[in-house]
């Protein structure tokens, strides 16, 4: 259910003797690709890469990467699900475009390594979400033609240090981009059909305990009007990541709160995407 079909190749992104490197993960080999997957994607293109698979890396040799670890922009869209609009109590409909904030690659880990709580804040919160990345350039994208521009899917759980993003009138960018203090992979999964999308189930889990859970086809923002809004005022360029937004039950929104904390182990997982996992430790 959770994982990719049997059709759709596992891209990873991973370092091997400090270099990195990308490929396709079969079982528990890896098969290198030359060149990076950015590059890939702005060249011929995932398919076309995929052909130049050659030779075979033990997984348990690598080290694994976030997907796009050099993607240009990495994007993320809040309160995207009816229930998160809610949960804000200032009775407010929900807003007429996506509300947007930018996180940098250094603010990610991979899957299968913790999450890090900072010294500076008790506060870390787990937000599951499915991630974007574009695979064709565009500006002023129409929304019909949005999902041509998408080259693959992945998950993220975009971990949020709830008393930063209070530090500014105007802003959450601080309590957003601690370092690894959010994850995404565990893979790239090529995007070939609009069911990959249109109706899936997204779930978080902390400690077996499932605390986040709706459908892509509740979003209030669907993926191709996150692509054309986007799109109007930056370019979307290859390897740029967005983030999709994550439904009700944060552990903010508890009462009272409860954050993450070292030990605890939390799995973001989507439909036909597959799952990531991480612990939490502190720095």
């Amino acid at each position: 259910m959770f994982e990719p079909a049997p059709d759709l190749p596992r891209l990873v992104s991973f370092l091997h003797a400090g270099r990195p490197g990308w490929g396709v993960l079969r079982g528990d080999m890896v098969r290198p690709i030359p060149g990076g997957l950015r590059a890939a994607l702005e060249g011929a293109g995932l398919e076309a890469a995929l052909a130049r698979a050659a030779g075979a890396l033990p997984l348990a040799s690598v080290d694994l990467t976030i997907p796009v670890p050099d993607a240009e922009k990495i994007i993320c869209v809040g309160v995207n699900f009816p229930d998160r609009n809610a949960e804000y109590k200032d009775g407010q409909e929900a807003p007429p475009n996506p509300s947007l904030f930018i996180r940098f690659a250094r603010s990610f880990t991979a899957h299968g390594k913790p999450l890090i709580r900072p010294p500076e804040s008790d506060q870390l919160d787990y937000e599951g979400e499915i991630a974007i990345v574009i695979g064709k350039a565009g500006r002023r994208i129409p929304e019909d033609q949005a999902l041509d521009h998408v080259a693959g899917l992945t998950l993220a759980n975009e971990g949020t240090l709830r008393d930063w993003v209070r530090h500014a009138k105007f802003n959450v960018t601080q309590g957003k981009n601690f370092d690894r203090s959010g994850a995404m992979g565990p893979w790239l999964v090529p995007f070939r059909s609009p069911a990959q999308l249109d109706d899936i189930a997204l779930e978080t889990l902390v400690n077996g305990e499932r605390r986040q859970a709706d459908r892509t086809s509740r979003m209030i923002f669907p993926f191709r009007r996150i692509i054309a809004y986007v799109s109007t005022f930056t370019t979307l360029v290859p390897g740029d990541t967005i983030l999709c937004g994550t439904p009700t039950g944060a552990g903010a929104r508890f009462d009272p709160p409860v954050w993450l904390t070292p030990g605890d182990v939390v799995e973001v997982r989507a439909e036909g995407i597959g799952r990531l996992v991480n612990t939490i430790a502190d720095e």
